[in-house]
């Protein structure tokens, strides 16, 4: 499995997870200028994006840790772009699901809520 193909397996993993726990998926791959939010959910009336981030393996660090603060910007104007054109009135949250992957049938999802919240607000 090639990155790509990877990082789409662990979106639908992520998705399928979210949907287990009751969370409503209100938008996949939500792309505004230079950025993307993987996944765009609410839950409990709490707005939550969501970054997936997924690795085969561990040897430079677990998969949550590849989030950068520049990332964490880019999602956030995006996260803002969304909230602009839906009107947002409600609580948000940024959340991180980190899958780590050695093959279809043998994986860790962890779901990181919460995990950051970008300085600009």
């Amino acid at each position: 499995m090639n990155s790509k193909q990877l990082g789409a397996f662990g979106e639908s993993l992520a998705h399928r997870n979210l949907l287990s726990k009751g969370y409503q998926i209100l938008e996949r791959n939500y792309r505004f200028s230079k950025s993307e939010v993987d996944l765009i959910a609410k839950k409990d009336d709490i707005l939550i994006f969501v970054e997936v981030k997924t690795r085969s393996y561990n040897h430079y660090g677990q998969p949550e840790e590849f989030v950068s603060p520049r990332q964490e910007q880019l999602l956030f104007d995006t996260a803002t772009h969304y909230m602009n054109k839906i009107n947002h009135e409600w609580e948000i949250r940024f959340d991180i699901v980190s899958i780590l992957y050695k093959n279809k049938n043998n994986y860790q999802i962890k779901h990181l809520k919460d995990a950051f919240f970008p300085d600009q607000i």
